[in-house]
């Protein structure tokens, strides 16, 4: 089992406290971190494997032994609180022993939830019941089951539904025709595994089981299936093998590959099967196809192999879920089919794991015929190439710095306040915190999106004084009060919030948690603060609170860390702790290199360097270069086709290719073609390259040496994508795809000391990923009399039973399972769809309530990953957060913001500008594209399955029927998150959960910051809590470190949506208790204060949903309630059994009802409703031109995103309302009617509002057409005038051009720019600015006045124009370029204005404000628009 996060790693040496007895830990400040009680290393080891131990069995409870130390005990306390279990001493003396106990909730005070109906609500629920009252027979079915039921006339009639779906053909064994003659038969005999032919022949002949090994670049996927075709042929004997790969590109590859060897057409002798695409006929005798398809035809019962002489499983070393899930069936399958072979082939196999677990079967090894491989690790690649950058310089240069700073810093951390002879406190003239948030205004962003943080040798003197003067005051004098000083430089002077004090090297972080001021480290951590600088001494901030005994902040800290989903990357502490065999220069260049580069991220300039170099000095070859996932991908691409123009304006020299297992599989036979001659071929690939996919031609590897894996800690059930090294065997292979036709050359980013210690093998996925979804699975695969947890037990390396346990308890909590660990007609459904079980019933119920839409993407988005990418900046840090809150329209919703920023992702790029979109917003491109490909995929199997369907009822126009309502929507989302819900204690403002008293919302959550202020407030979780709407929330994931735990993804929802949507769907006929039972003894109190409290009390019933989820309301409510719920669940159920059945009256009638009682609660609770969410994705259709889209607009006016901002909650008022003055707009614009708006002084709360939507880019992403826009003030009867605006930098080679458009009206541009400027017409004003290449000027500027056509000008200056478009010049004076220095466009870098080619677009307020520069000069003579 892999280790559990939060183990605490080994005891270090230097830096941990003195030693002694510290306070036991836990209890207040006085507690220490771990790595400060001292404990002997055997007493360390035992108990963290007792602790395991305990934490993955049965036991509820544990007992450490008398004998133990107050110190030992001291460690065990600290390491269960880290664990997430509960410890507690008890006696005295010699015979004081320590219990440990599993969290269950009886800890926890029960909190009173209660809920209550409209009046509107009542009258809905009422007229339901009154035309649909809820039967005997559905009050039946949702009763709990006492006896198991007919699993198999379930099973039947799912099968019935999917028989074919995604399982491989029928067919019968053949002898196979003679092989023809081909091209490639001289290659085939060179192949190393061609030596071996007879052989392996022979040995497959004579055992049920071959394990065989052979190098990349052996031959043995191509090969051995063939060698089993020709054996038959000669000696007459039928056959019909499947070929197992774990991608459907390698199948495809590999297929096609194998046909053209036997020059055949793919679909006669040789085929494949993968999802949604198939090529095979009755004649194919191998199919290739990939693990997933396998399982899902052994599914449909042993008896589809009877017909199947070959199994031959490739690439089992990758050991992902479904070729270990495999081999369990396969080596069941094997003893009832007395004819079936099993070949299991790989490049890297740990052996004797398959020896052993097959049973002595025989072993072939092949060696490659590989070249031989030059291997060049980071240390030698810094060093002959002479790489260096910024930080590396800067780093170099503090180093000299770096001895004074420990001896200061020494000196800091021994002086006592009182001793203090450091500098002396002095007053400062500045506001308090507690001022400080009004000081600088919440509306206006500017500073976020303009500014970043000003390099410290930047910083003028006294800003480099004030800043040392406050954070000594802070740690010397505990004066907290300096933190207003700090936070009001960080923002006005733009200090970075990382600033380090130039003596000690120490941050406001680390100094923070060292004085354990809590509330600090919250606010520093908001405003971007970096949890991992090191100060001199190389400790963080959690060393720092550690070394000072601030347990609370430890907790914090630690809680940030687990959850920010970091592998474990640390570089630098492996050189420092590891590094004695290094030379002192590849230790010096090393500690410089970690030191400025992030270990988390892929050095991608250290990439393009190397590639540089290898394309400036070495011979011809392909270039491959591993990278961890598609986003690295993109942005390397990105980067060479346009950002480095050593290589784009190269372009013509070089082919680049993508290799990704979500690419389509037209490109990926491209890149096996060699280039032409002068071309050199770079491929940026995953792991998809190390064994599936063999590119010939590659000379030159690039290995990261780093790879995406999800994975899952089982006992806080949470799934993170994680950045993780690669393993050793990896790391050859990667090697090996070097040298297949020359000898090679491989660059590792990495250390030789990492690859010393980098896993021999991956950790099987079955052992890192959550195991509902495979539970489901098993139940289809393993035989009726064979439990799950016997089943998944025979895995070559099977997971711990107690958490496939905790899977199963899980999947029975959603009804995906009855007590018998039978499916359930939804379980059944669960297992078609390629998403987790509870993402998967969150689709269906969206489905049955008709908001397909809007659920599909947030589903798919949390499927897949959080799109939005957290930057390293802290000014930037801070924008990202903004632009999430300004997705939300006020909601109080994370789950709206993923919906909002993919739909304005799809506008965006239907527009042209995606590109763009992506980086002002904070988003990755990549990951957009394939959350909406995994929409495509998940639709096709509602599709496959019949809950959509091509016409008539159930089409995509009516599961989308209610997909506009937030609420209707927000009930989807609840039934699948359950049980992952949050209730909100108002007595004591914390967020309390069934196992734990308080919650946290975690930074990255919208919810955590409902004003957004620049400067977070001092108690932030509770001003958060506070300014919740409603008492319940739902979450996607928890993460817990120490005593804290944090949500993120979260909504909040109404006790309504809780109460119909929660718990299982069959309550036990007393889940409704009357008021006498629900109160205790039934007798009324005496101390009530009158009898009309009597009366209420007596009036109450409780609805218990589950153990901890009991709801309190007054009788009559809870009855309609559980009558409406009765309806919904057996609805669901009905449409579970028969998704194309079609939908009766009472269908329809509950499903109206159910939607007018949660609009209803979501208004009553005020809640927003937002416009444009169930705005379908669709190509960009002419009707499209009216929605207006305002996230570029620059405009004054109050526009559609304000009206959907202006009547948001109170939160977001507060945040629209900006004391700034804005940039007004010249005067000489508003008499043009350039930019059509008058403004008047009464609007400045809409100018504000406006202007922080715009420079955070958006405000609402799917205006619908029908949203009123309010054009107050507006005079100008152009039809365009409520349109945006966009700028374009129009380029010319010479004045000619210039001087025909001023006479004439026109202008032509490139085809390229054609495109992106009939796109931005159609919807927006245009202005273009002009300047003629080397002119150092900008020559005037025009608006666009119509659309490019085809028509072509004869006296135009240029070739290779499209057509003539009609431009209206507003000013034609030149302006030189100085006078434009001040202007950086983030559309492009953050580089000037003049640094930008033709077709540029700008940032609309930096276009707005180029335009400007026109007003100091004066007019040339009457304009073109007067």
């Amino acid at each position: 089992m892999s280790r559990p996060r939060n183990v605490p790693p080994r005891q270090s040496g230097g830096g941990t406290a003195g030693s002694g007895a510290p306070p036991a830990p836990g209890r207040g400040r006085g507690g220490r971190g771990l790595r400060d009680i001292r404990v002997d290393e055997e007493v360390e080891i035992a108990v963290n494997l007792a602790l395991e131990r305990f934490r993955y069995g049965e036991d509820r409870e544990m007992e450490f032994p008398s004998s133990f130390t107050r110190t030992e005990r001291a460690f065990v306390h600290r390491l269960c609180h880290s664990l997430g279990l509960i410890s507690k001493s008890k006696g005295k003396g010699t015979n004081r022993y320590l219990t440990v106990r599993k969290k269950d909730g009886s800890e926890l005070k029960r909190a009173v939830m209660t809920c209550a109906l409209t009046p509107g609500t009542k009258h809905a629920v009422h007229t339901l019941i009154r035309n649909f009252p809820v039967t005997n027979k559905e009050r039946t079915e949702l009763l709990p089951k006492t006896e198991r039921g007919n699993a198999y006339a379930v099973e039947s009639e799912n099968k019935e539904v999917n028989k074919t779906s995604g399982r491989l053909s029928d067919g019968i064994p053949q002898v196979p025709v003679k092989r023809g003659e081909s091209e490639f038969d001289s290659f085939r005999q060179s192949l190393p595994v061609f030596e071996k032919q007879e052989e392996i022949v022979k040995i497959i002949k004579g055992h049920k089981v071959v394990l065989i090994v052979g190098e990349t670049g052996s031959g043995k996927t191509t090969q051995i299936p063939q060698f089993i075709l020709d054996d038959c042929h000669r000696n007459g004997t039928p056959c019909r093998i499947f070929c197992t790969q774990p991608r459907r590109l390698a199948a495809l590859a590999v297929a096609e590959r194998v046909a053209a060897e036997r020059r055949e057409k793919i679909g006669q002798t040789v085929g494949y099967q993968i999802r949604l695409e198939s090529r095979v006929s009755p004649k194919t005798l191998v199919t290739f196809c990939t693990n997933g398809i396998l399982l899902r035809t052994l599914m449909a019962g042993d008896s589809t192999l009877s017909t199947v002489t070959h199994v031959i499983v490739d690439e089992v070393h990758e050991r992902d879920r479904f070729s270990d899930f495999l081999l369990i069936k396969l080596r069941d399958v094997l003893q009832s089919h007395a004819n079936l072979k099993l070949i299991i082939s790989s490049a890297a196999l740990d052996a004797d794991l398959f020896i052993r677990y097959f049973g002595c079967c025989p072993v072939i090894h092949i060696q490659g015929r590989p070249f031989e491989v030059k291997e060049m690790f980071l240390e030698d690649i810094l060093r002959s190439t002479g790489y260096t950058n910024k930080e590396m310089v800067k780093y170099k240069k503090e180093k000299q710095q770096e001895e004074k700073q420990q001896s200061t810093l020494t000196e800091w951390c021994s002086t006592q306040e009182s001793s203090s002879k450091l500098e002396p406190e002095r007053p400062r003239s500045v506001p308090r915190a507690t001022e400080e948030c009004y000081l600088v205004g919440d509306g206006g962003d500017t500073v976020f999106n303009q500014l970043t943080e000003k390099d410290v040798n930047c910083l003028e003197p006294w800003l480099i004084k004030e800043m040392d003067s406050c954070l000594s005051n802070i740690w010397l004098h505990k004066d907290i009060d300096a933190f207003a000083q700090v936070f009001h430089l960080i923002l006005t002077e733009n200090v970075s919030v990382d600033y380090r004090h130039s003596e000690t090297s120490a941050t406001a972080l680390m100094i923070a948690s060292g004085r354990g001021f809590l509330s600090q480290v919250e606010q520093l951590i908001s405003m971007g603060a970096s949890i991992h600088c090191r100060s001199s001494n190389g400790w963080m901030a959690v060393d720092w609170a550690k070394r000072f005994g601030q347990t609370e902040v430890v907790d914090l800290l630690e809680s940030y860390s687990a959850s920010a989903g970091f592998g474990n990357l640390d570089e630098s502490s492996l050189v420092r702790t590891s590094g004695g065999d290094l030379s002192a220069e590849d230790r010096e260049l090393l500690t410089a290199y970690h030191h400025s580069f992030d270990d988390e991220k892929v050095d991608l300039d250290l990439i393009m360097h190397l590639l540089y170099n290898i394309c400036h000095s070495c011979e011809t070859g392909a270039i491959l270069i591993f990278l961890p996932g598609y986003d690295e991908i993109v942005s390397l691409r990105d980067r060479i086709l346009f950002d480095d123009r050593r290589f784009a304006d190269n372009a013509h020299r070089y082919q680049v290719f993508m290799l990704h297992s979500n690419m389509q599989t037209l490109d990926q036979k491209k890149v096996l073609k060699s280039p032409p001659p002068g071309v050199r071929k770079i491929i940026l690939s995953t792991n998809i390259a190390e064994t599936s996919i063999t590119v010939n031609d590659v000379v030159f590897v690039i290995d990261s040496g780093k790879v995406k894996e999800k994975s899952f800690d089982a006992l806080s059930c949470v799934t993170m994508l994680k950045m993780v090294w690669i393993s050793k065997a990896s790391a050859i292979q990667r090697k090996g795809r070097a040298g297949r036709c020359q000898p090679g050359v491989c660059f590792r980013l990495f250390s030789k000391l990492r690859f010393e210690n980098m896993l021999e093998f991956q950790t099987p996925e079955l052992l890192r990923m959550p195991l509902q979804e495979l539970c489901l699975h098993t139940k289809l695969l393993a035989p009726s009399s064979c439990s799950v947890v016997d089943f998944l037990m025979k895995a070559p390396d099977p997971p711990p039973a107690l958490i496939v346990k905790n899977a199963l308890q899980m999947l029975k909590a959603i009804d995906a399972m009855d007590p018998w660990e039978d499916l359930t007609e939804l379980g059944y459904h669960l297992t078609e769809l390629p998403v987790e079980p509870h993402l998967g019933k969150m689709v269906l119920c969206a489905v049955v309530l008709k908001c397909l839409d809007p659920v599909l993407t947030i589903a798919c988005a949390l499927a897949y990953r959080d799109p939005f990418v957290l930057p390293t900046l802290a000014s930037q840090k801070r924008a990202a957060m903004l632009c999430r809150k300004r997705f939300t329209a006020g909601t109080f919703s994370d789950h709206m913001v993923l919906l909002r920023a993919f739909q304005a992702w799809q506008k965006a790029r239907s527009d042209g500008w995606e590109r763009a979109f992506c980086e002002k917003n904070f988003l990755s491109q990549a990951t957009m594209q394939i959350i909406a490909g995994m929409r495509t995929q998940l639709l096709g199997q509602l599709r496959a399955s019949g809950f959509v369907r091509a016409r008539g009822g159930a089409d995509i126009r009516d599961v989308n029927a209610n997909s506009e309502n937030w609420a209707v929507v927000k009930a989807a989302l609840v039934a699948g998150m359950y049980p992952n819900l949050v209730h909100v204690d108002r007595g004591s403002l914390v967020l309390t959960a069934p196992k734990e008293k308080k919650v946290r919302f975690h930074p990255t959550s919208v919810l955590s910051q409902p004003q957004y202020k620049k400067i977070p407030p001092v108690n932030g979780q509770s001003a958060a809590v506070q300014a919740l709407p409603t008492d319940w929330l739902i979450y996607d994931e928890m993460t817990r470190a120490h005593r804290i735990a944090n949500i993120r993804c979260c909504s909040a929802v109404t006790p309504i949506t809780v109460a119909l949507f929660c718990g299982p769907a069959r309550l036990p006929s007393n889940a409704l208790q009357a008021s006498s039972s629900c109160q205790g003894d039934g007798v009324s109190s005496d101390s009530s204060d009158s009898e009309m409290e009597d009366r209420k009390t007596s009036n109450v019933s409780l609805l218990k949903l589950d153990e901890w989820l009991n709801l309190k309301l007054d009788s009559e409510a809870a009855g309609l309630l559980l009558q409406l719920r009765q309806k919904w669940h057996s609805l669901f159920l009905r449409r579970m059994r028969a998704p194309s059945k079609s939908w009766s009256q009472v269908d329809e009638a509950t499903v109206r009802a159910v939607v007018a009682v949660l609009t209803a609660e979501e208004q009553s609770a005020g809640l927003q409703q937002p416009s444009g969410i169930g705005q379908r994705p669709r190509p960009m259709a002419s009707e499209d031109h009216l929605l207006a889209s305002a996230w570029r607009s620059t405009n004054s006016r109050k526009s559609t995103a304000e009206t959907e901002f202006s009547d948001s909650s109170n939160a977001e008022k507060v945040l629209m309302k900006s004391p700034r003055p804005m940039l007004h707009q010249p005067k000489q614009y508003k008499r043009r009617n350039i930019l059509h708006s008058k403004q008047t002084s009464d609007d400045r709360s809409d100018q504000s509002s406006m202007k922080s939507a715009d420079s955070s880019s958006f405000p609402s992403p799917c205006a619908s057409p029908s949203s009123p826009i309010s054009g107050k003030g507006s005079k100008s009867p152009s039809p365009r005038q409520y349109m945006p605006v966009r700028y374009f930098i129009m380029k010319s080679s010479n004045f000619q051009n210039i001087d025909i458009s001023q006479q004439k009206g026109i202008w032509s541009t490139t085809p390229s720019n054609e495109r992106k400027l009939n796109g931005a017409f159609w919807e927006s004003v245009v202005y273009l600015i002009f300047s003629v290449q080397g002119s150092g000027h900008f020559q005037g500027f025009a608006r666009m006045g119509s659309s490019i056509g085809c028509e072509k000008s004869q006296d135009w200056g240029s070739a290779g124009f499209g057509g003539v478009f009609k431009v209206e010049w507003i000013r034609k004076e030149s302006i030189p370029f100085p006078f434009a220095h001040h202007l950086l466009n983030p559309w492009n870098g953050n580089k000037k204005v003049q640094i930008s080619r033709d077709g540029q677009e700008l940032e609309p307020q930096v276009g707005e404000q180029l335009l400007q520069l026109w007003d100091h000069i004066p007019l040339e003579g009457k304009s073109s628009t007067d």
